[in-house]
């Protein structure tokens, strides 16, 4: 069948990851102003509301490549 003993590691691994990564995430929006910067799309008109973070979504986008290719370089 297969080792489930290494597939239940690497799932509890990736949600650690994944956690973490929310904290930070949460943590960064709360100490910066990352997901109010120049770029990102607000409109607002009466009653309605559209946010697009374009500009922090780029953002995010670097910083995670950067860092994953710093672990999964070889």
């Amino acid at each position: 069948m297969g080792d489930f003993g290494a597939l239940g590691k690497m799932l509890v691994g990736v949600g650690l990851f994944l956690a973490l990564l929310g904290l930070m995430i949460w943590g960064m929006g709360k100490l910066t102003s990352l997901g109010r910067l120049p770029g990102d799309i607000y409109i607002q008109r009466g009653n309605f509301t559209f946010y697009f973070p374009l500009v922090t979504s780029l953002i995010l986008s670097l910083i995670l490549t950067l860092v994953l290719n710093l672990f999964w370089r070889r």
